[in-house]
This record gives C-alpha cells, structure tokens and sequence, in this order.
C-alpha cells in the first residue's frame, strides 16, 4: 500500500486525535464500556480521509496503545495486555468501521450531510459488530463471568447507541463544513454557478 506523506500525515493526526478523544473520555468511564468519543473521530477520519488512510489512522492508533503508550480510555490505558480487556473489541472495530465509513461516504465537492450521515451509521454498525461480540467472550469465556447476549446489550449498547447517533450526525455535518472549506463551496457561489 503506497502512501503520499500527505496520507501518512493525515494517518498520523487522526491517530493523534484519537488518542486525545481517548484521554478526554477517561471522565465518562462506566463499568464496562467507556462512554467514548473515540467514535466521532473514527467516523469523521472516514468521512474525510477515505477507506484506506481512514483506517490506517486507526490501525496506527491501536497499535500505539498495544506497544504500551497510555493511549486507551480505561486502565492500564495500553499495553498488550489491553487484548484481554473487554473493551478490546471495539478498538478493533474502530479499524473497521473507519473503513467502511470510508469507503461508503459520497467523494464529491458537496456531499449532503444525509449522505455522510449513512456512511457513517455504516461505519458505526460495524464498530458494535465487532465489539458486542469480544465483550461477549471476555466476559464469559475469559473473565468467567455469565453474561447472555441480551446483558451484553444492555451494557455495550442500548445505553450508547443514541449518543453514537448523535456522534454520527455531528460528524457528518463537521465533515461536510470541511468539504465545503476545502473546495471553496458557498451558497452564494452556488447561486451564481446555477
């Protein structure tokens, strides 16, 4: 996978802010799944920086706090020992779903903010698809613990997913502000191209 120092820049900030949304959602902490705002800077990387370098971002973020760097929103905030934590999962689903956010955000000069928004509902799906079922196998198979499916539910979430929604659409409408800064778009300069 080639990379323009531009991508690895990009990779590297969002990563960055990753960790700093990470840090700031240390105040939010519940007992099992952290209220995070990890998720808004996921969507946002891939409404803005496409699939591949959306996900690297990601990819470098979790690898940083694997490698020890106190990064993560929950003790021991990094470390490979971070794998066992039920929470892991959605880190690995942070990848993923900047990835298909990505992938599925309109690459025009305006995109609608509805648009963006599905892109990242997309992308939010798939964080929980692949976080409900490692928080699952924590805490039943390594932790010892019994949870059904339905606990794991109410407790990585039915209490979240409303706040994720919101994430989404205020990412998606942050993103289309950009696109729209980026490429000079105004409603005024609509109005004289039509």
């Amino acid at each position: 996978m080639k990379l323009s120092p531009r991508d690895m820049a990009l990779a590297a900030l969002f990563a960055a802010l990753a960790a700093v949304a990470a840090m700031l959602s240390r105040f939010f902490i519940t007992p099992y799944v952290p209220f995070s705002l990890v998720p808004f800077v996921v969507m946002l990387a891939g409404g803005l920086l496409g699939a591949r370098v959306a996900a690297l971002s990601m990819l470098v973020y979790v690898l940083l706090g694997l490698a020890g760097l106190p990064v993560f929103e929950t003790a021991p905030f990094g470390g490979p020992a971070y794998l066992l934590k039920p929470t892991f999962g959605f880190l690995l689903g942070f990848i993923g779903g900047a990835w298909v956010t990505g992938a599925l955000a309109p690459k025009q000069k305006d995109p609608g903010v509805a648009r963006l928004f599905l892109a990242m509902a997309a992308g939010l799906a798939v964080i929980y698809l692949i976080g409900l079922p490692y928080l699952y196998v924590i805490l039943n198979f390594y932790l010892g613990q019994t949870f059904s499916a339905l606990q794991v539910l109410k407790i990585g979430f039915f209490p979240f997913i409303g706040f994720d929604l919101l994430k989404a659409v205020l990412a998606a409408v942050l993103a289309r502000l950009v696109y729209r800064r980026l490429h000079g778009f105004s409603s005024e300069s609509a109005g004289r191209s039509g």
